[in-house]
Protein backbone atom coordinates (compact mmCIF):
# COMPACT_ATOMS: atom_id res chain seq x y z
CA UNK A 1 0.00 0.00 0.00
CA UNK A 2 2.88 2.63 0.87
CA UNK A 3 4.85 1.74 -2.20
CA UNK A 4 1.17 2.64 -4.28
CA UNK A 5 0.44 5.32 -2.51
CA UNK A 6 4.00 6.78 -3.42
CA UNK A 7 3.49 5.75 -7.06
CA UNK A 8 0.47 8.29 -7.51
CA UNK A 9 1.51 10.97 -5.40
CA UNK A 10 4.93 10.95 -7.72
CA UNK A 11 2.64 10.67 -10.76
CA UNK A 12 1.00 13.71 -9.87
CA UNK A 13 3.84 16.08 -8.82
CA UNK A 14 5.54 14.39 -12.22
CA UNK A 15 2.05 15.92 -13.84
CA UNK A 16 2.31 19.13 -11.70
CA UNK A 17 5.74 19.69 -13.35
CA UNK A 18 5.12 19.18 -16.36
CA UNK A 19 2.31 21.87 -16.64
CA UNK A 20 4.94 24.57 -15.48
CA UNK A 21 7.90 23.30 -17.81
CA UNK A 22 7.37 23.61 -21.65
CA UNK A 23 8.42 28.02 -21.40
CA UNK A 24 10.05 27.48 -24.51
CA UNK A 25 6.62 27.32 -25.98
CA UNK A 26 5.94 30.62 -25.19
CA UNK A 27 8.76 32.42 -26.92
CA UNK A 28 6.47 34.21 -29.39
CA UNK A 29 5.68 36.18 -26.09
CA UNK A 30 8.80 38.09 -25.44
CA UNK A 31 10.57 37.59 -28.83
CA UNK A 32 9.56 41.21 -30.27
CA UNK A 33 10.86 42.71 -26.39
CA UNK A 34 13.81 41.22 -26.67
CA UNK A 35 14.63 41.96 -30.63
CA UNK A 36 13.63 45.62 -29.74
CA UNK A 37 15.57 45.69 -26.20
CA UNK A 38 18.92 44.06 -27.59
CA UNK A 39 18.51 46.26 -30.94
CA UNK A 40 18.26 42.66 -33.28
CA UNK A 41 17.73 42.46 -36.72
CA UNK A 42 15.09 39.08 -37.73
CA UNK A 43 18.40 37.10 -38.73
CA UNK A 44 19.75 37.61 -35.21
CA UNK A 45 16.41 36.45 -33.52
CA UNK A 46 16.27 33.22 -35.07
CA UNK A 47 19.89 32.77 -34.23
CA UNK A 48 18.85 32.78 -30.61
CA UNK A 49 15.37 30.92 -31.33
CA UNK A 50 17.55 28.32 -32.75
CA UNK A 51 19.80 27.78 -29.51
CA UNK A 52 16.16 27.92 -27.72
CA UNK A 53 15.04 24.31 -30.18
CA UNK A 54 18.98 23.04 -29.38
CA UNK A 55 18.57 23.54 -25.82
CA UNK A 56 14.79 22.01 -25.57
CA UNK A 57 15.90 18.44 -27.59
CA UNK A 58 19.40 18.11 -26.43
CA UNK A 59 19.06 15.96 -23.01
CA UNK A 60 21.84 13.96 -23.24
CA UNK A 61 23.08 15.52 -19.70
CA UNK A 62 19.79 14.77 -18.08
CA UNK A 63 20.01 11.15 -18.99
CA UNK A 64 23.06 10.69 -17.98
CA UNK A 65 22.70 12.59 -15.03
CA UNK A 66 19.32 10.39 -14.15
CA UNK A 67 21.42 6.95 -14.44
CA UNK A 68 23.91 8.34 -12.23
CA UNK A 69 21.72 9.27 -9.42
CA UNK A 70 19.91 6.74 -9.88
CA UNK A 71 21.69 3.93 -10.18
CA UNK A 72 22.90 2.45 -6.03
CA UNK A 73 26.19 2.40 -5.18
CA UNK A 74 28.39 1.92 -1.93
CA UNK A 75 27.93 5.77 -1.22
CA UNK A 76 24.21 5.98 -3.46
CA UNK A 77 21.42 4.54 -2.69
CA UNK A 78 19.38 5.66 -5.56
CA UNK A 79 17.25 7.59 -4.06
CA UNK A 80 18.62 11.14 -5.72
CA UNK A 81 16.46 11.81 -7.92
CA UNK A 82 16.07 15.19 -6.60
CA UNK A 83 19.09 16.21 -8.08
CA UNK A 84 17.68 15.82 -12.12
CA UNK A 85 15.12 18.25 -10.88
CA UNK A 86 17.69 20.25 -8.88
CA UNK A 87 19.91 20.55 -12.04
CA UNK A 88 16.95 21.66 -14.12
CA UNK A 89 15.44 24.54 -11.72
CA UNK A 90 18.93 26.18 -11.37
CA UNK A 91 19.50 26.07 -15.18
CA UNK A 92 15.69 27.21 -15.80
CA UNK A 93 16.01 30.58 -13.25
CA UNK A 94 19.59 31.57 -14.51
CA UNK A 95 18.72 31.33 -18.29
CA UNK A 96 15.39 33.42 -17.93
CA UNK A 97 16.38 35.70 -14.97
CA UNK A 98 19.58 36.51 -16.90
CA UNK A 99 17.31 37.18 -20.34
CA UNK A 100 15.03 39.51 -17.86
CA UNK A 101 18.31 41.25 -16.29
CA UNK A 102 18.78 42.17 -19.97
CA UNK A 103 15.46 42.78 -21.47
CA UNK A 104 14.98 45.48 -18.67
CA UNK A 105 18.01 47.20 -18.98
CA UNK A 106 19.55 46.61 -15.25
CA UNK A 107 22.49 44.84 -17.02
CA UNK A 108 24.39 46.26 -20.17
CA UNK A 109 23.67 44.50 -23.52
CA UNK A 110 25.17 41.20 -23.40
CA UNK A 111 26.63 39.64 -26.06
CA UNK A 112 24.89 38.12 -28.27
CA UNK A 113 26.78 34.70 -27.71
CA UNK A 114 26.05 34.81 -23.87
CA UNK A 115 22.20 35.74 -25.08
CA UNK A 116 22.25 32.47 -26.85
CA UNK A 117 23.85 30.97 -23.66
CA UNK A 118 21.17 32.24 -21.63
CA UNK A 119 18.46 30.88 -23.89
CA UNK A 120 19.89 27.18 -24.22
CA UNK A 121 20.22 27.27 -20.55
CA UNK A 122 16.62 28.59 -20.44
CA UNK A 123 15.22 25.49 -22.62
CA UNK A 124 17.62 23.11 -21.80
CA UNK A 125 16.26 22.67 -18.10
CA UNK A 126 13.09 21.39 -19.60
CA UNK A 127 15.24 18.23 -20.37
CA UNK A 128 15.82 17.68 -16.74
CA UNK A 129 12.34 17.54 -15.92
CA UNK A 130 10.96 15.81 -19.00
CA UNK A 131 13.08 13.07 -18.58
CA UNK A 132 12.64 12.50 -14.46
CA UNK A 133 8.84 11.88 -15.56
CA UNK A 134 8.69 10.50 -18.32
CA UNK A 135 11.29 7.51 -16.91
CA UNK A 136 9.39 7.30 -13.71
CA UNK A 137 6.05 7.06 -15.65
CA UNK A 138 7.70 4.12 -17.49
CA UNK A 139 9.30 2.26 -14.29
CA UNK A 140 5.93 3.05 -12.11
CA UNK A 141 3.27 1.81 -14.55
CA UNK A 142 5.24 -1.46 -16.52
CA UNK A 143 2.17 -2.58 -18.32
CA UNK A 144 1.14 0.84 -19.43
CA UNK A 145 4.28 2.40 -20.27
CA UNK A 146 2.19 4.07 -23.16
CA UNK A 147 0.00 5.62 -21.56
CA UNK A 148 2.03 6.87 -18.85
CA UNK A 149 4.34 8.15 -21.07
CA UNK A 150 1.79 9.95 -23.15
CA UNK A 151 0.22 11.70 -20.14
CA UNK A 152 3.71 12.93 -19.12
CA UNK A 153 4.10 14.35 -22.74
CA UNK A 154 0.47 15.64 -23.18
CA UNK A 155 0.85 17.73 -20.37
CA UNK A 156 3.72 18.70 -21.38
CA UNK A 157 2.27 19.82 -24.65
CA UNK A 158 -0.47 21.59 -22.97
CA UNK A 159 2.31 24.09 -20.75
CA UNK A 160 2.81 26.87 -23.02
CA UNK A 161 -1.37 27.21 -23.34
CA UNK A 162 -1.24 27.08 -19.31
CA UNK A 163 1.85 29.48 -19.04
CA UNK A 164 0.36 31.99 -21.33
CA UNK A 165 -3.18 31.56 -20.00
CA UNK A 166 -1.26 33.11 -16.81
CA UNK A 167 0.39 35.98 -18.48
CA UNK A 168 -2.64 37.32 -20.18
CA UNK A 169 -4.15 37.00 -16.43
CA UNK A 170 -1.02 38.65 -14.26
CA UNK A 171 0.86 40.66 -16.86
CA UNK A 172 -0.86 40.78 -19.82
CA UNK A 173 0.79 43.36 -21.83
CA UNK A 174 3.65 43.04 -20.12
CA UNK A 175 6.58 40.75 -21.82
CA UNK A 176 9.39 41.98 -20.03
CA UNK A 177 7.75 40.65 -16.42
CA UNK A 178 6.58 37.88 -18.22
CA UNK A 179 10.38 36.80 -18.77
CA UNK A 180 11.01 37.09 -14.67
CA UNK A 181 7.89 35.14 -14.02
CA UNK A 182 9.33 32.50 -16.56
CA UNK A 183 12.47 32.56 -14.49
CA UNK A 184 10.28 31.98 -11.05
CA UNK A 185 7.47 29.74 -11.62
CA UNK A 186 8.41 26.82 -13.64
CA UNK A 187 11.70 27.17 -10.69
CA UNK A 188 9.65 27.05 -8.00
CA UNK A 189 7.28 24.31 -8.86
CA UNK A 190 10.02 21.32 -9.25
CA UNK A 191 12.00 22.36 -6.27
CA UNK A 192 8.50 22.14 -4.08
CA UNK A 193 7.20 18.92 -5.47
CA UNK A 194 11.01 17.01 -6.61
CA UNK A 195 10.98 15.28 -3.51
CA UNK A 196 7.78 13.87 -3.78
CA UNK A 197 8.85 11.97 -7.30
CA UNK A 198 9.92 8.30 -7.06
CA UNK A 199 10.26 5.20 -8.98
CA UNK A 200 8.16 3.04 -6.95
CA UNK A 201 6.60 0.12 -8.77
CA UNK A 202 4.01 -1.99 -6.86
CA UNK A 203 1.87 -5.18 -7.52
CA UNK A 204 -1.36 -3.31 -7.85
CA UNK A 205 -3.42 -4.78 -10.76
CA UNK A 206 -6.01 -1.50 -10.60
CA UNK A 207 -3.84 0.93 -12.67
CA UNK A 208 -5.54 1.39 -15.75
CA UNK A 209 -8.54 2.83 -14.06
CA UNK A 210 -6.93 5.21 -12.55
CA UNK A 211 -4.73 6.36 -15.32
CA UNK A 212 -7.66 6.62 -17.71
CA UNK A 213 -9.52 9.25 -15.17
CA UNK A 214 -6.39 11.10 -15.49
CA UNK A 215 -6.09 10.57 -19.30
CA UNK A 216 -9.91 12.07 -19.31
CA UNK A 217 -8.59 15.09 -17.11
CA UNK A 218 -6.01 15.53 -19.61
CA UNK A 219 -8.48 15.60 -22.44
CA UNK A 220 -10.95 17.83 -20.70
CA UNK A 221 -7.97 20.81 -20.19
CA UNK A 222 -7.19 20.49 -23.58
CA UNK A 223 -10.84 21.13 -25.10
CA UNK A 224 -11.20 23.81 -21.87
CA UNK A 225 -8.18 25.34 -23.60
CA UNK A 226 -9.28 25.11 -27.59
CA UNK A 227 -12.32 26.66 -26.36
CA UNK A 228 -10.69 29.59 -24.64
CA UNK A 229 -8.13 29.75 -27.25
CA UNK A 230 -11.25 30.25 -30.00
CA UNK A 231 -13.13 32.93 -27.75
CA UNK A 232 -9.86 35.23 -26.96
CA UNK A 233 -9.21 34.96 -30.52
CA UNK A 234 -12.78 36.44 -31.40
CA UNK A 235 -13.64 38.56 -28.23
CA UNK A 236 -11.63 40.87 -25.99
CA UNK A 237 -11.51 39.66 -22.74
CA UNK A 238 -11.75 41.86 -19.58
CA UNK A 239 -9.79 41.34 -16.74
CA UNK A 240 -12.78 39.48 -15.15
CA UNK A 241 -13.19 36.99 -17.64
CA UNK A 242 -9.05 36.06 -17.52
CA UNK A 243 -9.35 35.65 -14.46
CA UNK A 244 -12.51 33.22 -14.38
CA UNK A 245 -11.14 31.23 -16.52
CA UNK A 246 -7.84 30.61 -15.60
CA UNK A 247 -8.80 30.17 -12.36
CA UNK A 248 -11.68 27.31 -13.60
CA UNK A 249 -8.37 26.35 -15.58
CA UNK A 250 -5.74 26.33 -12.12
CA UNK A 251 -8.86 23.72 -10.38
CA UNK A 252 -8.72 21.60 -13.50
CA UNK A 253 -5.05 21.41 -12.95
CA UNK A 254 -4.96 20.35 -9.69
CA UNK A 255 -7.88 17.67 -9.97
CA UNK A 256 -5.60 14.82 -10.55
CA UNK A 257 -5.12 15.02 -6.67
CA UNK A 258 -8.51 13.47 -6.23
CA UNK A 259 -7.11 10.48 -8.56
CA UNK A 260 -3.56 9.96 -6.22
CA UNK A 261 -6.40 9.84 -3.11
CA UNK A 262 -8.76 7.14 -4.31
CA UNK A 263 -5.76 5.36 -5.79
CA UNK A 264 -4.04 5.65 -1.91
CA UNK A 265 -7.55 4.20 -0.58
CA UNK A 266 -7.38 1.30 -3.05
CA UNK A 267 -7.32 -1.57 -1.56
CA UNK A 268 -7.23 -4.26 -4.38
CA UNK A 269 -3.71 -5.89 -5.07
CA UNK A 270 -2.32 -8.78 -7.05
CA UNK A 271 0.70 -9.80 -9.43
CA UNK A 272 1.31 -7.13 -12.25
CA UNK A 273 4.64 -8.98 -13.78
CA UNK A 274 6.61 -6.38 -15.77
CA UNK A 275 6.10 -7.15 -19.64
CA UNK A 276 8.97 -8.61 -21.83
CA UNK A 277 10.32 -6.09 -24.19
CA UNK A 278 8.27 -6.30 -27.38
CA UNK A 279 10.86 -6.25 -29.78
CA UNK A 280 13.91 -7.52 -28.96
CA UNK A 281 17.47 -6.50 -30.17
CA UNK A 282 20.19 -9.05 -31.77
CA UNK A 283 22.04 -8.70 -28.30
CA UNK A 284 18.95 -9.83 -26.37
CA UNK A 285 18.03 -12.40 -29.06
CA UNK A 286 21.45 -14.25 -28.16
CA UNK A 287 21.23 -14.06 -24.74
CA UNK A 288 22.96 -10.97 -23.60
CA UNK A 289 21.07 -8.69 -21.19
CA UNK A 290 18.46 -6.14 -22.25
CA UNK A 291 19.43 -3.44 -20.82
CA UNK A 292 21.90 -1.48 -23.01
CA UNK A 293 23.86 1.14 -22.43
CA UNK A 294 24.20 4.39 -24.92
CA UNK A 295 27.22 3.11 -26.72
CA UNK A 296 25.49 -0.39 -27.33
CA UNK A 297 22.41 0.84 -28.35
CA UNK A 298 23.99 2.74 -31.11
CA UNK A 299 26.05 -0.31 -32.05
CA UNK A 300 22.55 -1.86 -33.24
CA UNK A 301 20.96 -0.92 -36.49
CA UNK A 302 17.01 -0.37 -34.08
CA UNK A 303 19.33 2.29 -32.83
CA UNK A 304 19.51 4.29 -36.02
CA UNK A 305 16.89 3.75 -37.58
CA UNK A 306 14.47 4.74 -34.80
CA UNK A 307 16.31 7.85 -34.87
CA UNK A 308 16.04 8.49 -38.77
CA UNK A 309 12.59 7.59 -38.42
CA UNK A 310 12.26 10.49 -35.95
CA UNK A 311 14.71 12.89 -38.29
CA UNK A 312 11.72 12.34 -41.20
CA UNK A 313 9.06 12.91 -38.71
CA UNK A 314 10.03 15.05 -35.87
CA UNK A 315 12.07 17.46 -38.32
CA UNK A 316 9.22 18.15 -41.16
CA UNK A 317 6.41 18.35 -38.27
CA UNK A 318 8.56 21.22 -36.43
CA UNK A 319 9.64 23.14 -39.77
CA UNK A 320 5.69 22.87 -41.05
CA UNK A 321 4.97 24.98 -37.73
CA UNK A 322 7.60 27.11 -37.73
CA UNK A 323 6.84 27.97 -41.25
CA UNK A 324 2.86 28.43 -41.05
CA UNK A 325 2.81 31.70 -41.20
CA UNK A 326 4.49 32.17 -44.62
CA UNK A 327 2.75 29.68 -45.32
CA UNK A 328 -0.96 30.94 -44.74
CA UNK A 329 0.36 34.38 -45.95
CA UNK A 330 1.50 33.03 -49.43
CA UNK A 331 -2.27 31.75 -49.74
CA UNK A 332 -3.58 34.96 -48.49
CA UNK A 333 -4.93 33.89 -45.07
CA UNK A 334 -5.47 36.40 -42.45
CA UNK A 335 -3.34 37.33 -39.45
CA UNK A 336 -6.66 36.04 -37.56
CA UNK A 337 -6.83 33.02 -39.00
CA UNK A 338 -2.91 32.44 -38.86
CA UNK A 339 -3.10 32.95 -35.13
CA UNK A 340 -5.97 30.53 -35.02
CA UNK A 341 -3.85 27.70 -36.49
CA UNK A 342 -1.06 28.42 -34.70
CA UNK A 343 -2.79 28.28 -31.30
CA UNK A 344 -4.75 25.27 -32.47
CA UNK A 345 -1.44 23.51 -33.43
CA UNK A 346 -0.61 23.05 -29.56
CA UNK A 347 -4.16 21.27 -28.90
CA UNK A 348 -3.12 18.97 -32.06
CA UNK A 349 -0.03 18.33 -30.74
CA UNK A 350 -1.12 17.38 -27.04
CA UNK A 351 -3.88 14.84 -28.84
CA UNK A 352 -1.32 13.16 -30.70
CA UNK A 353 1.10 12.95 -27.01
CA UNK A 354 -1.14 11.81 -25.47
CA UNK A 355 -2.95 9.75 -28.44
CA UNK A 356 0.26 7.65 -29.43
CA UNK A 357 0.92 6.58 -26.06
CA UNK A 358 -2.98 5.47 -24.74
CA UNK A 359 -3.86 4.22 -28.69
CA UNK A 360 -1.03 2.18 -28.74
CA UNK A 361 -1.13 0.59 -25.28
CA UNK A 362 -5.19 -0.40 -25.97
CA UNK A 363 -3.84 -2.49 -29.11
CA UNK A 364 -0.98 -4.10 -27.70
CA UNK A 365 -3.00 -5.43 -24.73
CA UNK A 366 -5.83 -6.48 -26.78
CA UNK A 367 -4.37 -7.28 -30.46
CA UNK A 368 -0.70 -7.85 -29.49
CA UNK A 369 0.03 -4.94 -31.86
CA UNK A 370 3.79 -3.64 -31.16
CA UNK A 371 4.15 0.26 -30.93
CA UNK A 372 6.17 0.27 -34.26
CA UNK A 373 3.11 -0.09 -35.95
CA UNK A 374 1.97 3.42 -34.55
CA UNK A 375 4.74 4.62 -35.95
CA UNK A 376 4.76 3.76 -39.20
CA UNK A 377 0.92 4.75 -39.15
CA UNK A 378 1.42 8.23 -38.28
CA UNK A 379 3.97 8.80 -40.44
CA UNK A 380 1.96 7.64 -43.22
CA UNK A 381 -0.74 9.66 -41.99
CA UNK A 382 1.71 12.59 -42.00
CA UNK A 383 1.95 12.19 -45.84
CA UNK A 384 -1.76 12.63 -46.19
CA UNK A 385 -1.30 16.12 -44.24
CA UNK A 386 1.86 17.32 -46.21
CA UNK A 387 0.31 16.40 -49.68
CA UNK A 388 -2.73 19.04 -48.61
CA UNK A 389 0.31 21.46 -47.77
CA UNK A 390 1.48 21.15 -51.58
CA UNK A 391 -1.67 21.04 -53.30
CA UNK A 392 -2.69 24.29 -51.27
CA UNK A 393 -5.52 22.87 -49.60
CA UNK A 394 -6.85 23.50 -46.59
CA UNK A 395 -4.77 24.72 -43.75
CA UNK A 396 -6.64 24.20 -40.70
CA UNK A 397 -7.26 20.36 -41.79
CA UNK A 398 -2.93 19.58 -42.86
CA UNK A 399 -1.75 21.62 -39.43
CA UNK A 400 -4.66 19.36 -37.35
CA UNK A 401 -3.37 16.09 -39.24
CA UNK A 402 0.56 17.16 -39.13
CA UNK A 403 -0.06 18.25 -35.31
CA UNK A 404 -1.28 15.10 -33.97
CA UNK A 405 0.86 12.96 -36.11
CA UNK A 406 4.04 14.93 -35.16
CA UNK A 407 2.96 14.66 -31.14
CA UNK A 408 2.44 11.04 -31.47
CA UNK A 409 5.82 10.56 -32.22
CA UNK A 410 7.10 12.29 -28.69
CA UNK A 411 4.84 9.67 -26.88
CA UNK A 412 5.81 6.61 -29.10
CA UNK A 413 9.33 6.78 -29.53
CA UNK A 414 10.82 6.95 -25.42
CA UNK A 415 7.88 4.12 -24.95
CA UNK A 416 9.22 1.90 -27.68
CA UNK A 417 13.00 2.88 -26.29
CA UNK A 418 12.20 1.31 -23.34
CA UNK A 419 11.13 -1.80 -25.03
CA UNK A 420 14.00 -2.30 -26.98
CA UNK A 421 16.97 -1.06 -25.00
CA UNK A 422 15.83 -1.65 -21.37
CA UNK A 423 14.93 1.03 -19.02
CA UNK A 424 18.22 1.38 -16.94
CA UNK A 425 19.37 3.98 -19.53
CA UNK A 426 16.62 5.18 -21.07
CA UNK A 427 16.62 8.78 -20.28
CA UNK A 428 20.36 8.75 -21.96
CA UNK A 429 19.16 6.89 -25.14
CA UNK A 430 15.65 8.55 -25.40
CA UNK A 431 17.75 11.66 -24.94
CA UNK A 432 19.82 11.09 -27.77
CA UNK A 433 16.99 10.00 -30.15
CA UNK A 434 15.51 13.30 -29.44
CA UNK A 435 18.59 15.21 -31.20
CA UNK A 436 17.12 14.03 -34.29
CA UNK A 437 14.37 17.36 -33.62
CA UNK A 438 16.63 19.99 -34.40
CA UNK A 439 18.61 17.92 -36.95
CA UNK A 440 15.60 17.15 -38.90
CA UNK A 441 14.24 20.65 -38.59
CA UNK A 442 17.65 22.22 -39.91
CA UNK A 443 17.69 19.97 -42.88
CA UNK A 444 13.95 20.16 -43.36
CA UNK A 445 12.95 23.79 -42.68
CA UNK A 446 16.63 25.72 -43.74
CA UNK A 447 17.65 23.24 -46.50
CA UNK A 448 14.23 22.23 -48.01
CA UNK A 449 11.96 25.29 -47.32
CA UNK A 450 14.07 27.81 -46.69
CA UNK A 451 16.15 27.60 -49.75
CA UNK A 452 13.21 26.70 -52.50
CA UNK A 453 10.97 29.61 -50.84
CA UNK A 454 13.85 32.38 -51.36
CA UNK A 455 14.24 30.95 -54.98
CA UNK A 456 10.42 31.52 -55.52
CA UNK A 457 10.81 35.13 -53.65
CA UNK A 458 13.46 35.98 -55.89
CA UNK A 459 11.71 34.97 -59.02
CA UNK A 460 8.83 37.33 -57.61
CA UNK A 461 10.36 40.19 -56.88
CA UNK A 462 11.20 39.70 -52.59
CA UNK A 463 8.36 38.32 -52.21
CA UNK A 464 6.29 34.64 -52.52
CA UNK A 465 2.26 34.28 -53.53
CA UNK A 466 1.12 31.15 -54.34
CA UNK A 467 0.68 27.29 -54.28
CA UNK A 468 4.09 27.29 -55.90
CA UNK A 469 5.83 29.16 -53.07
CA UNK A 470 5.85 25.44 -50.62
CA UNK A 471 4.48 22.99 -53.17
CA UNK A 472 7.38 21.66 -54.12
CA UNK A 473 9.07 21.31 -50.16
CA UNK A 474 5.75 19.70 -49.35
CA UNK A 475 6.12 17.19 -52.22
CA UNK A 476 9.30 16.35 -50.82
CA UNK A 477 8.13 15.84 -47.24
CA UNK A 478 5.91 13.69 -49.09
CA UNK A 479 8.21 11.59 -50.77
CA UNK A 480 6.28 12.38 -54.15
CA UNK A 481 7.45 14.22 -57.00
CA UNK A 482 4.60 17.07 -58.17
CA UNK A 483 2.99 15.99 -61.63
CA UNK A 484 4.49 18.66 -63.51
CA UNK A 485 7.57 17.84 -62.81
CA UNK A 486 7.74 13.65 -63.29
CA UNK A 487 8.32 12.52 -66.66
Amino acid sequence: MENSSSKWIATVASIWIQCSSGASYCFGIYSAALKSSQGYDQSTLNTVSVFKDIGANIGILSGLLYHFVTTPTRNNNGGRLWLVYLAGAVQCFVGYFFMWLSVTGIIDRPHVFFMCLFMFMAAHAQTFFNTGNVVVAVRNFPDYSGTGVGIMKGFFGLSGAILIQIYQTLFDGKPTTFLLMLAVFPTVVPLVLMSLVHANPSDTTNDKPHLNLLSWIALTIAAYLMIIIILESIFTFPSWAHIIATTVLLILVLSPLQIALTAQKSTQQGPSPVMDPLIMAPEAQEGAPVEMNLIQAMCTVNFWLLFLAMICALGSGLATINNITQNGESLDYSTFEINAMVSLYSIWNFLGRFGGGFVSDFFLHKYGWGRPVFISITQLTMVGGYLIFASGGNLYIGSMIVGVCYGSQWSLMPTITSEIFGVKHMGTIFNTIAAANPLGSYLFSVQVIGRIYDRESEAGGGSCHGIHCFMLSYFIFAGRRPKQLQG
